[in-house]
């Protein structure tokens, strides 16, 4: 539960890296952008990861899909 992990996370939508940084609990770095999706991945723990989750729906993004890296 307390393991930091890398998670890539997919939102429906285009996220600005440095906007959302500014307001965000964890920093993002944006991997791939098209006009339907953005990917980025985070390093987080468990907390850390729900935290952000909840701050992407606070800001309107919708989740597609969220994957732990080995």
């Amino acid at each position: 539960m307390y393991d930091v992990c890398t998670y890539r996370i997919k939102v429906r939508g285009q996220v600005d890296e440095n906007a959302f940084n500014v307001t965000s609990p964890l920093q993002i770095t944006v991997g791939q952008v098209d006009a339907a999706a953005t990917l980025f991945t985070i390093c987080a723990d468990q907390s850390g990861l729900i935290g952000l989750i909840r701050h992407l729906h606070w800001q309107g993004f919708v989740i597609l899909s969220i994957y732990r890296e080995q």
